[in-house]
């Protein structure tokens, strides 16, 4: 990995005292990243692939990932914990923050990607990054979900109707605003996928979206700014926080 970084940085033109200086930190910081191939905190990665225009995978790709299928979420999950704003949309299920144990548990289990045998350990992952939500410094965090991934039935009736009562005390705490977007919509930019927009502690934006066999971390600025382009068209289209806080509550009736 310090070869990839010290490639980058011949490329680039910038060395460790200009690096440092645009990062914010001690040269002596970025030194270690090249000599003792120690590996930068995530906002650093993501600050320091934009000074050396370089995709923060091939600068520090994860060795680990064929032991660990879930390695390559660790930079987005260290945003994730550090971000003071959060921007969730999800057309096929409750975002990752506010599921109950019940519904993701349903969900893990039933992609068939994760051994059985591992998704008590993925299940155990989700549920400790919700702690997010619960620290005297909580992210404000934003979700617009479809309708249609309120009315599927993942863990049966029971799961669904826990899952919608979590989703309308979530409603009520200050950091925290839940809008759905009505089928009664029809085409609209969010039919192409989810994704998360993450403001971090220094104002920077970046996005993940996934896919089928991992995530993919967003940084460019042209593409983080077509994701805000498609977080306005899906936001626009939502009901505002007390009208999904009034569907959430009638759709947790439903499910007897």
């Amino acid at each position: 990995m310090n070869d990839a970084l010290r490639l980058a940085l011949r490329d680039s033109g910038h060395s460790i005292e200009s690096l440092a200086a645009r990062l914010g930190v001690d040269r002596k910081t970025v030194a270690r990243w090249l000599n003792e191939d120690r590996i930068p905190h995530a906002r650093h990665r993501v600050a320091a692939a934009e000074a050396l225009g370089q995709p923060i995978r091939d600068i520090w790709p994860d060795t680990s990932r064929r032991r660990y299928p879930m390695a390559w979420f660790r930079p987005w999950q260290e945003m994730e914990r550090e971000a003071v704003s959060l921007r969730s949309y999800q057309s096929m299920v409750v975002p990752g923050l506010l599921q109950t144990e019940g519904y993701a548990r349903a969900v893990l289990g039933g992609t068939g990607l994760i051994a059985p045998g591992d998704v008590e350990q993925h299940l155990a992952n989700r549920l400790a990054r919700q702690d997010i939500l619960r620290r005297d410094d909580p992210p404000r965090l934003t979700a617009v979900i479809d309708e249609g991934a309120l009315r599927r039935p993942v863990g049966g009736p029971e799961v669904m109707r826990g899952q919608l009562e979590a989703l309308v005390a979530a409603c009520a705490a200050p950091h925290v605003r839940v809008h759905v977007v009505p089928a009664t919509v029809g085409a609209y930019a969010g039919l192409n996928g989810p994704f998360v927009l993450a403001v971090g502690p220094e104002l920077r934006t970046a996005g993940y979206v996934d896919t089928q066999l991992d995530g993919q971390l967003v940084t460019d600025p042209e593409d983080v700014a077509a994701l805000l382009t498609v977080w306005e068209n899906v936001r626009g289209e939502a009901l505002s926080h007390w009208q999904s806080a009034d569907l959430l509550g009638e759709m947790a009736k439903a499910w007897t």
